[in-house]
């Protein structure tokens, strides 16, 4: 959904031709995601905090002055609604959220609109679910329209749509989303602004002489075991979400920061390359398109258990999956569904597209892939998984 906009707005704006950007704060990114979550909108408190709205406002109006591509992931409108309506005593279910939700999208929507429209920047209004990334039609009609925003100039306001969403296609947070517009807007930079400096070897909260990290290039179960839950209850994601959505960024070859949203000039800083927050470097060799819908696209459905001796082959030599690795199916699933590939007693290797729906997979299991047609009076093809439809997680 796209909010109104100016009809006599013209791509050289007032605020671009009167303010010039210093060399130094040039950036470095050409497209930029800023991720806003609950905590940075309010300051701390139960209101959404204008001042700091505007002023972040600021900072994304001057890299669109640089001819920067920006697009706003923010949270933000159950926090607005629950203002809104004088903070009223709900139970907590996902009706009473959904509430809140529509209530307050229109609110944060008309707050993002009036400080944008300062600088003479129009907004565009997106609202998403997971089911707009599970089906590949529906992946693409994103896609599409957030491209045709950034083309004519338009700074995308996204938001999860948290008024119809349901605990099974709602996308879960707003960092998972912000990785997912990433991906879809094919960003250079995802910038996850909270209320902590960014990744620390302990909970500053509790341990005074935590260090920040500056620099990730790995991210494993050391280093979720750092990451703990919010702790101001208006927002659902904590540093978890925050790692999760940095690893499927950094795959699809997004360089990802997290910062501390109250910092000055912030956003700037971070485009400009400055070394602020935790950094996680996209990996070297971005994900094809196909591979990118893998990843932050539909849930797995399943699960498909493999030996040691498929495991090895997956991991090392960059093998497909076949049928005779495979000692057990979970879930059920169809064909051409995504389902997680885990290693027998092991962690998670995979995830990708399964040729075979779980029924028949349970049936060639084990077998050689010159026994499939025999079994079931039909083939798809030797793999049950290819190569080219997995992405390693590992």
């Amino acid at each position: 959904m796209v909010a109104a906009v100016d009809p006599h707005f013209h791509r050289h704006t007032r605020w671009e031709n009167r303010t010039s950007i210093p060399d130094s704060t040039a950036s470095r990114y050409r497209r930029i995601v800023v991720k806003l979550g609950t905590s940075v909108l309010t300051g701390g408190t139960h209101h959404l905090d204008r001042p700091q709205m505007v002023e972040l406002t600021r900072q994304c109006a001057a890299l669109h002055g640089q001819g920067v591509e920006v697009v706003v992931c923010t949270s933000g409108a159950i926090a607005a609604g629950r203002a809104k309506l004088g903070f009223p005593r709900l139970p907590s279910t996902l009706a009473s959220k959904q509430m809140l939700a529509a209530v307050g999208q229109s609110r944060l929507m008309y707050m993002w609109e009036s400080f944008f429209d300062i600088y003479g920047i129009p907004v565009g209004q997106i609202l998403l679910t997971r089911a707009d990334a599970e089906q590949r039609r529906r992946f693409l009609n994103a896609r599409d329209t957030l491209h045709a925003l950034l083309e004519h100039r338009i700074v995308p306001i996204v938001n999860e749509n948290d008024a119809v969403a349901t605990e099974e296609i709602r996308v879960g947070d707003n960092d998972n989303l912000s990785a997912l517009v990433s991906i879809l807007v094919d960003a250079d930079l995802l910038l996850m602004l909270t209320d902590q400096p960014g990744l620390f070897t302990a909970d500053p909260r509790e341990h005074p002489d935590a260090e920040l990290i500056r620099e990730v290039r790995q991210i494993d179960a050391s280093l979720r075991a750092l990451a703990g839950g919010t702790r101001t209850g208006l927002g659902v994601g904590g540093m978890a979400t925050k790692l999760q959505a940095a690893d499927v960024a950094r795959r699809s070859g997004v360089d990802v920061i997290i910062a501390a949203g109250s910092a000055p000039n912030v956003i700037l800083r971070a485009a400009a390359g400055e070394a602020v927050g935790t950094r996680f470097p996209a990996l070297e060799t971005p994900l094809e398109s196909r591979k990118r819908w893998i990843l932050a696209g539909p849930a797995p459905a399943g699960t498909i258990v493999v030996d040691a001796g498929a495991a090895r082959a997956l991991r090392s030599h960059g093998r497909s999956l076949l049928p005779a690795g495979i000692v057990a199916v979970q879930g059920d699933f169809e064909r051409g569904d995504t389902v997680t590939i885990q290693e027998a007693q092991g962690p998670t290797l995979a995830r990708g597209i399964s040729r075979y729906d779980s029924q028949d997979l349970r049936r060639i299991a084990g077998h050689h892939s010159d026994e499939i047609e025999t079994l079931l009076g039909y083939a798809y093809g030797p793999v049950a998984v290819h190569r080219n439809d997995m992405i390693l997680l590992e």
